[in-house]
């Protein structure tokens, strides 16, 4: 029979675990307010980003001044895959499935034999990754916060992986985030930064002809390609680190919950069972109590 003693001290570690992940929902609550204000006011701005760029690409008449970070080279032999994690654990299955995907796209190009390097930015993805693809790692200095990320640090970052990229250190670069949509929903993202992906066909479509922009220029288109897509490299991981932490919060608010409510349930399956126990306990001491008298 399980000792009283041991059981209240159970009972009591289990309720000191309880207020510790009650207490981390709400600061997750707290923090994912603040991340999903950020993400909603860059959204909109990676996403024009990116239809510039695109209208500049269907409309110039002279392929030949894209530079290779727009178009891509003729060869396509290295593949460098950004990924994106978080810092700190206790977020449920998040750092997990982002690995997975890093690995299943290191594992479709390397069977097309394709040549891949991994920069991370995160500590977990970093720590996973370097344990096992520690030959495929690029130290790059990537320990900028997440919760304060400043658009000048991601800039310089982005100077970094086009320096590279002029190179001919890598030829193409996939970069992997998870993409907030609520707090118990993150879709994990696989968005090629090099070459350029022009906007998806049926985005376009979906646009009303009243809301179709037309852009002028000035100076020409290719005078100012070379200045805007290490802009819109910069915008886009930007936009995809403030998503990512967004997501990050929404699925440690959501596993925090679960520990808070999973305690809750263990706190009550305890106290009916040491209830029980306590019972079983006084019914036996009052049998031997009347064992005796009957005995004398």
């Amino acid at each position: 029979m399980a000792n009283l003693k041991d059981l209240r001290n159970r009972i009591s570690s289990v309720k000191s675990t309880q207020k510790i992940t009650s207490a981390m929902k709400m600061v997750a609550a707290a923090k994912l307010r603040r991340a999903q204000e950020r993400v909603e006011s860059a959204r909109p701005y990676a996403e024009k980003m990116q239809r510039i760029i695109s209208s500049i690409a269907d409309n110039v008449t002279s392929p030949e001044i894209f530079p290779p970070i727009l178009m891509g080279r003729e060869k396509d032999n290295t593949h460098l895959i950004i990924v994106a994690s978080s810092d700190r654990g206790l977020c449920g299955g998040f750092n997990t499935n982002i690995i997975k995907a890093a690995k299943e796209l290191m594992n479709n190009l390397e069977n097309k034999g394709k040549k891949v390097k991994f920069l991370c930015v995160g500590k977990k993805g970093k720590e996973q990754i370097t344990r096992f693809y520690k030959d495929k790692m690029i130290n790059v200095e990537t320990d900028f916060s997440q919760a304060k990320i400043d658009f000048s640090e991601i800039s310089d970052f982005t100077k970094k992986i086009t320096e590279m990229f002029d190179k001919e250190e890598f030829d193409s670069c996939t970069f992997i985030y998870a993409k907030f949509r609520s707090a118990i929903q993150q879709n994990i993202i696989k968005q090629k930064l090099i070459p350029f992906t022009k906007v998806d066909s049926q985005e376009k479509e979906s646009v009303t002809d009243k809301e179709k922009e037309v852009y002028d220029f000035e100076p020409q288109e290719g005078e100012i390609l070379p200045s805007l897509i290490p802009a819109n490299i910069t915008t886009q991981i930007f936009h995809g680190l403030l998503e990512n932490y967004a997501s990050e919060q929404g699925a440690r608010m959501t596993a925090m919950d679960s520990a808070t409510r999973n305690a809750s349930d263990m706190i009550d399956d305890l106290t009916l069972f040491y209830n029980r126990t306590r019972q079983a306990v006084i019914t036996k001491e009052l049998i031997e109590i009347i064992s005796g008298a009957e005995a004398v």
